[in-house]
C-alpha cells in the first residue's frame, strides 16, 4: 500500500507530514521506556529488517491482485506500539528514499497508513483481547492473528479518508473505499497468518522478548485430591539454556531476514498490490509521478547494472535488510542512550552486577503464556 507521488495534493500531503512527524516525536519518547535495555535496541533494529524482508513477499490474493505485509501488529506486539511505529517509519523511510517505493512527498500519508494507524489499531484491540482471553501462548498468538486481520482494512479506511480529502483524481470515494476495503480484507488474512506464525515461533523460544506477553504470566497448577491449586511461587523460572542468548535469536532472525530478501522474494508475486489495483481501475493511476529516487540504484529492488533480476533482486534485497537493521539499530540505541542519560541525571547511579550475556527471563514475564497442568 504505497502511496506514490501525485495521489495526494500537496496541502493534505504537507498534513499528513506535520502528523507523521507528531506521532514519531511521541513514539521516540515512548520507546525509551519500551526499550527496557541496551540490548533492546538491536533486537527493535531486527524487527524493523524483518519488516522490510517480509514485505518484499507478495502473496496473490484474488483476481490478478497481490498483497504483503504492513507489519504494524507485528512491530507492536513484539516491541511495543512506539517502538512498533518507528520500525515500520524506519522500513517507509529506507523503502522510499534508496528503493523508490513510495513516494517522498507521500511519506507522510505513508507513515500515517502503515505505521500509525496499523500499529495503534492493532495493539489496542490486541491488549483488549487478552484482557479477556486466557493467559496463554495460544490466547497471545489468536490475539495477535485478529489484531493483524483488522489492522490492514483500517489502514485501507484511513487512505481512503485521506484520498477524500486531497485526492488529486475525481473519483467516487464510495467505489474507492468499498474496493480498498474489500481487497485489503483478503490481504489481512495474509497479514494475519504471517503476523500470528512469527509471534508464535518467538513465543516458543523466548518468551520474555515478546513485549506483547508481558504481564501475561500464568502460575503453574498442582493437583490435589482431584482439584486444581496454585503451585507456591519460586521464584523466575529459567529460560532454556539452548535459547538463552538473545545473540542467538538475533542471528537466527538476522538470518531468516536475509533468506527471504535475498532468495525466497524472486517467487513473491508480480500482481499488483491492493492499491495499485484499485487505482488502476478507477483511474487514479494516470495521477502518479515520477519517483524522485528513479535513478536510484537501487529502485524497484535491484541493484543497477546487475545482470540477471534472481540475482539484481536478491542483492538488492540483501542490503536493504543489512542497511535497514544497521539503521533502525542506529535510532533505537540513541534512544536508549538518551533514556539512559535521563535517568542517571535525575538519581545518583545504583552500583549492581553488570548482565552476562546469557540473560534469563525477567520475574514479570514468568511462565509467560504457559499452560501448565502439573
Amino acid at each position: 500500500m504505497h502511496v506514490p507521488d501525485g495521489f495526494i495534493n500537496a496541502p493534505v500531503s504537507a498534513a499528513t507530514a506535520v502528523v507523521a512527524a507528531g506521532a514519531i516525536a511521541v513514539s521516540l519518547r515512548g520507546a525509551r521506556r519500551e526499550l527496557g535495555s541496551e540490548r533492546a535496541a538491536p533486537l527493535a533494529g531486527l524487527v524493523a529488517a524483518f519488516v522490510f524482508a517480509v514485505q518484499m513477499l507478495n502473496f496473490p490474493v484474488a483476481g490478478g491482485t497481490s498483497g504483503h505485509l504492513l507489519g504494524g501488529a507485528l512491530a507492536a506486539i513484539l516491541v511495543g506500539p512506539y517502538t512498533g511505529v518507528l520500525c515500520v517509519s524506519v522500513v517507509l523511510l529506507m523503502q522510499a528514499i534508496l528503493f523508490a517505493d513510495g513516494g517522498l512527498t507521500a511519506l507522510g500519508v505513508n507513515i500515517t497508513c502503515m505505521a500509525i494507524v496499523t500499529t495503534v489499531v492493532a495493539y489496542v484491540l490486541f491488549r483488549g483481547l487478552v484482557k479477556v482471553l486466557p493467559r496463554t501462548r495460544r490466547s497471545v498468538t489468536a490475539a495477535s492473528f485478529v489484531a493483524a486481520l483488522v489492522s490492514v482494512p483500517a489502514s485501507a479506511i484511513a487512505f481512503t479518508l485521506i484520498y477524500a480529502i486531497g485526492g488529486t483524481a475525481d473519483v467516487s470515494i464510495g467505489r474507492v473505499a468499498t474496493a480498498m476495503v474489500g481487497v485489503h480484507l483478503l490481504i489481512g488474512l495474509g497479514e494475519a497468518v504471517i503476523t500470528a506464525l512469527t509471534v508464535g515461533a518467538v513465543l516458543a523460544v523466548r518468551p520474555d522478548l515478546v513485549y506483547g506477553a508481558r504481564g501475561l504470566e500464568q502460575r503453574l497448577k498442582l493437583r490435589v485430591n482431584g482439584e486444581l491449586v496454585d503451585a507456591p511461587d519460586t521464584g523466575p523460572v529459567p529460560v532454556p539454556a539452548a535459547a538463552r542468548s538473545r545473540r542467538t535469536v538475533w542471528i537466527a532472525g538476522l538470518m531468516t531476514s536475509l533468506v527471504l530478501a535475498g532468495f525466497v522474494s524472486f517467487y513473491a508475486s508480480a500482481d499488483p498490490d491492493g492499491l495499485e489495483r484499485v487505482a488502476a481501475d478507477h483511474g487514479i493511476a494516470e495521477r502518479a509521478e515520477e519517483h524522485a529516487a528513479a535513478d536510484s540504484p537501487l529502485a524497484d529492488y535491484g541493484v543497477k547494472d546487475v545482470e540477471g533480476a534472481r540475482l539484481s533482486g536478491g542483492l538488492a534485497g540483501v542490503i536493504g535488510v543489512g542497511l535497514t537493521v544497521v539503521a533502525g539499530t542506529g535510532v533505537f540505541w540513541v534512544v536508549r542512550r538518551r533514556r539512559s542519560g535521563e535517568t542517571s541525571d535525575a538519581a545518583p547511579p545504583v552500583n549492581k552486577p553488570s548482565d552476562p550475556d546469557t540473560d534469563t527471563a525477567p520475574p514479570a514475564n514468568k511462565h509467560a503464556g504457559a499452560d501448565t497442568d502439573v
